[in-house]
């Protein structure tokens, strides 16, 4: 354990600080409006999921958690348009970018088998879990899914992964803040064995 958090010492120092700034961020009045845009970008091309903020505000306001996983609900699902809109008619430009930056090009493939089984469930699991939902609205835009699959998918998959977490915050807040607060490190690593896991889990899906 000590080798790991050596190697990962200074990406850990700086999850840290994005952390601590998006705390900051989450008690500024513009908040919902940064809540709404990170949602939006993530779900096509933006690496750092809304889940940050959205726990950051849900600990700051607790009452308001309802509200703020509507917004982080709404934001990620009109986003998706946006995924779908690049890999209809933008893949070869700005989707073919988006995906050798992230280095998905397999994944894509992959996805497309996906959907060809089970779009709906494809989606809509994507949408709930670490998987990478942005992979999965850019290829349904590029092997044409249907719009409603791809919108009532999302939002059944985005709104329980967000009402989820925002109501279990709402009722343990003050006990997983302090949590976070204690074992930050070891969240940070085991954050990023699951998001690489997922990636993984992608390929299996299909078998």
């Amino acid at each position: 354990m000590r080798g790991v958090l050596f190697v990962l010492q200074a990406p850990l120092r700086g999850i840290r600080r994005i952390y601590g700034w998006t705390i900051h961020w989450a008690r500024t009045p513009h908040a919902p409006l940064a809540l709404f845009g990170i949602a939006f970008a993530e779900s096509s091309f933006f690496p750092v999921p809304p889940d940050v903020l959205l726990i950051a505000m849900t600990i700051a306001s607790p009452k308001m958690w309802w509200r703020n996983a509507l917004i982080c609900t709404v934001g990620s699902v009109t986003g998706a348009l946006l995924g779908y809109l690049i890999g209809w008619g933008l893949f070869e430009t700005v989707g073919q970018w988006i995906v050798s930056t992230y280095r998905l090009e397999s994944h894509v493939e992959t996805v497309g088998r996906l959907y060809a089984d089970n779009a709906f469930g494809a989606i809509f699991t994507a949408a709930f879990t670490p998987i990478p939902y942005k992979v999965f609205t850019i290829a349904a835009g590029l092997f044409k899914i249907s719009l409603p699959t791809l919108i009532v998918a999302s939002l059944f998959g985005r709104a329980g992964r967000f009402f989820l977490v925002a109501g279990l915050l709402r009722l343990f807040g003050e006990k997983i803040e302090r949590f976070i607060e204690r074992y930050f490190d070891l969240i940070s690593i085991v954050f990023v064995v699951l998001l690489f896991g997922s990636y993984f889990l992608i390929k299996t899906m299909r078998h």
